[in-house]
């Protein structure tokens, strides 16, 4: 008897659909069968707290809730350099105050789980004395459209966003991961692919296979992911869909290597340190 396929929930944002295309469409040889669910990062955040899925795209930074139920993969996620959330802003940055000028002001964010959020409360304790004010949580997609019309006074933005926020108007404050890179000196951690623990170490380092399979296949023929990447893509532009693969789709999605590794262990014993994540064990970060 076939086995029914694993459930997966990944974002329709084009490094996600690039990386699985293959596999999202039975191209990778022997690999199991998916059946595909699409939604934004907050959402998978919250099936992964809830154990929901098989397999999902989440941030790092919730993985010290989930670690229990499931594991990391080495492959798969976004990870990489000059790749950072930014800070935006309707009016540009004023010299005088730069950052400082975030105290007490209202910002809006795709997730209070999402590794986006903890970059910037790890920048904004560096550089913004007392604190931004209020946190208001919004998709993604509407973040720029409340900065351009005053309903937020900034926001914090990931994705695409970096190649098109011109077009609403707005100025970058801030870019989350220069200040990262630059007080770290190592890659900036996204999102990660976590699969559960209960389908068992062979399964795993099988799923592991398959999604590094899948991305090399996509890099070896871009074009044949082009039509379904552009189906979920929102309406973004061609060229920005691109430039989106370029930038999130690297070698730490084939695997996240050493460097990979201690990004992402660097950021949560960081932010545990601060008290924004409970304290994760480090074998907890290790595939099986």
């Amino acid at each position: 008897m076939a086995e029914s396929p694993l459930q997966i929930a990944y974002s329709p944002c084009p490094n996600d659909t690039f990386v699985f295309h293959a596999w999202a469409h039975g191209r990778v040889p022997g690999a199991p069968e998916l059946e595909v669910t699409y939604a934004d990062i907050d959402i998978t955040n919250g099936m992964a707290e809830r154990g929901e899925f098989d397999i999902l795209k989440v941030s790092y930074a919730v993985l010290p809730w989930v670690l229990d139920e499931y594991a990391l993969l080495p492959c798969g996620g976004a990870l990489g350099r000059g790749c950072g959330p930014l800070v935006l802003t309707r009016e540009p940055e004023d010299p005088a105050e730069g950052p400082a000028a975030l105290t007490g002001k209202t910002v809006a964010v795709p997730s209070e789980r999402s590794t986006a959020y903890l970059l910037f409360r790890l920048w904004a304790a560096d550089v913004v004395p007392g604190g931004v004010g209020e946190v208001v949580v919004l998709p993604f997609h509407e973040i720029m459209p409340a900065v351009r019309d005053g309903k937020v006074d900034a926001g914090l933005v990931i994705h695409e966003a970096r190649f098109t926020y011109q077009r609403y108007g707005l100025h970058k404050l801030a870019d989350m991961g220069e200040h990262w890179e630059a007080t770290t000196g190592l890659p900036i951690p996204l999102g990660a692919i976590i699969a559960k623990r209960s389908l068992g170490a062979e399964r795993l380092r099988a799923l592991a296979e398959a999604a590094r399979t899948s991305v090399r296949m996509a890099w070896d023929d871009p074009a044949a992911s082009r039509g379904y990447v552009l189906e979920h893509a929102q309406e973004m532009d061609p060229a920005v869909t691109d430039r989106h693969i370029g930038l999130y789709v690297n070698e730490f999605t084939a695997d996240l290597g050493e460097d990979g590794y201690a990004a992402v262990r660097g950021l949560l014993t960081r932010a545990a340190a601060e008290g924004l994540v409970p304290p994760l064990a480090p074998d907890m970060l290790e595939f099986v």
